[in-house]
């Protein structure tokens, strides 16, 4: 029976935890919609999310780009289809690899930062304050985050997914002996509008997605110190997994 119990407590916490995260979800979603909207709160935390975390993006692009084409020339001079290597590269960086990557850099930063800034507000009454003058948490501190995670996260894709493509060229002309103009070429010819759109429609959704678990774990958490670094580690595991998880679906949708 203690056994049995252990389980209907794990369930009962699940559910809890569930109907929470879907009130918080589903509050921030509405109120992103309905007035006033906090301009200046969004344009901050849009240059936060893209402008500051342009370098670890990028940096995580290019070398990704590079040791793409490296592993395809490895793998394709096995069927003497070296000359698949630019393709392979472009397909990969837009449809997979830079909203991927570039999500999961942005949830170890901003995810991160975002449940530590709102947590450090719960446990310090700070958002008690907020709502003693009259002023809604979630429209005030998660609207903006969310808006700006939502259309930053597809720029900062795009940037890597030039820089990756440029560090795949690099390798292929510099380093395994690539014709420049033949290798853009095969770079151009098979990349099509609707990868580079289906990449940029998973961004938006991991920025969104980032943004609303470092807010729900920053806004519930509890206990001091402590409490904010727990959900600081909550946000950023859930937001990884999330994205691998909407990342398989929307793949799914896309491509099936």
């Amino acid at each position: 029976m203690t056994f049995l119990a252990a389980i209907g407590r794990t369930f009962l916490a699940f559910l809890v935890t569930t109907g929470q995260f879907t009130l918080f979800a589903g509050a921030a979603v509405t109120h992103c919609v309905r007035p006033p909207i906090y301009l200046r709160m969004i344009g901050r935390q849009m240059i936060d999310v893209g402008y500051y975390s342009l370098p670890v993006v990028g940096l995580t692009a290019l070398f990704t780009g590079m040791v793409l084409a490296l592993q395809s020339y490895t793998g394709f001079a096995r069927f003497q289809a070296e000359s698949a290597v630019a393709t392979v590269v472009v397909l990969s960086i837009t449809r997979e690899l830079g909203p991927v990557l570039a999500g999961l850099m942005v949830a170890g930063r901003i995810g991160a930062a975002m449940a530590a800034e709102i947590g450090t507000m719960r446990v310090t009454e700070q958002i008690d304050a907020l709502t003693t003058l009259s002023t809604n948490p979630i429209k005030y501190l998660v609207v903006p985050r969310l808006i700006a995670g939502t259309l930053t996260l597809p720029v900062l894709v795009v940037v890597a997914d030039i820089i990756g493509v440029f560090g795949g060229f690099l390798v292929g002309v510099y380093r395994l002996g690539f014709n420049a103009a033949t290798y853009l070429t095969r770079t151009w010819e098979y990349l099509e509008p609707g990868d580079v759109i289906s990449g940029l429609v998973k961004a938006a959704v991991f920025g969104f997605v980032i943004a609303l678990m470092g807010c729900y774990h920053g806004y519930r958490s509890r206990g001091g110190a402590e409490g904010v670094g727990q959900a600081t580690t909550a946000a950023v595991v859930s937001a990884s997994i999330l994205i691998l998880m909407t990342n398989y679906l929307l793949t799914g949708l896309f491509f099936s």
